[in-house]
């Protein structure tokens, strides 16, 4: 009896360390409905292995010519409680908004540009560019947005990008062609912090996306982040419940062990 009221004890509070960590997500969510092109990220949880539960005091044990064999009666399973299993971003389309900006971008469909970053090429949904110096356009962080042949450099704020994401002049001369990348598993991908991805082994590297791969850029529009507030809320009013459900489980079993303690002190 003692040892199940302990197991409750573990199973409880595994339920409420999981309820925290999709509370921190559900947070950083909501911090970002404002993000532009942020994709929120939703938590996966798991069961611990279930334990096969039998009678110790029935006859467990038979004789057999080869030696003895548990023949303990199954009662059932118990459950030892639950855990984290993943967090994973979930790459909805975010809604466009339009800002008439000409170094604003957004991109319509599945797809990534290309950034030059301290540590190397990073990955962004984030089009809100700026123009820096020497014509150079840069993210809000100050990281050169990439071409397909390198930096790109306008003469001055009167460019066009076309669907394609070909970068011209006012007089309709070519700059570049903005580098816009695809992976084989766009879900691994890792969230590097200020809007920025990192490929990995399990993401498979970058290459420039083409054909119907290839989303259409929308010049003068910026994309919104794909946090729903009213189900973010939604969601933290059921893991506030789910944690204190956890939580009352524990003072439960922690009430119910203090009186076994009690009345074993007693017959003694």
């Amino acid at each position: 009896m003692g040892e199940i009221m302990i197991r409750g004890w573990y199973i409880g509070s595994s339920g409420m360390n999981a309820q925290q960590n999709r509370l921190d997500t559900i947070a950083n969510n909501l911090a970002n409905v404002d993000t532009a092109g942020f994709k929120r990220d939703e938590t996966s949880t798991k069961t611990f292995s279930e334990l096969l539960l039998r009678r110790t005091s029935a006859d467990g044990v038979y004789k057999t010519p080869f030696g003895s064999a548990d023949a303990a009666p199954i009662i059932g399973k118990i459950g030892l409680g639950v855990e984290t299993n993943e967090n994973f971003t979930v790459f909805e389309q975010g809604s466009f908004r339009g800002t008439n900006t000409n170094t604003d971008m957004a991109l319509a469909g599945e797809g990534f540009f290309a950034v030059d970053t301290p540590s190397g090429e990073r990955y962004t949904r984030n089009g809100n560019f700026i123009l820096g110096k020497e014509g150079m356009l840069l993210t809000k962080d100050g990281y050169p947005l990439l071409g397909e042949n390198g930096f790109i450099r306008v003469p001055d704020d009167k460019f066009i990008v076309n669907e394609d994401g070909v970068i011209t002049t006012k007089d309709n001369e070519v700059i570049d062609r903005i580098k816009v990348v695809r992976f084989e598993n766009e879900r691994y991908l890792k969230k590097m912090g200020n809007s920025l991805w990192n490929s990995n082994d399990i993401s498979g590297e970058a290459y420039i996306a083409e054909g119907m791969e290839r989303p259409k850029m929308l010049q003068g529009y910026m994309e919104t982040s794909n946090v729903n507030v009213v189900n973010e809320m939604v969601k933290m009013i059921e893991v506030n419940r789910a944690y204190e459900a956890s939580q009352k489980t524990i003072q439960s079993e922690d009430s119910m062990m203090q009186t076994l303690w009690n009345k074993v002190a007693l017959s003694r």
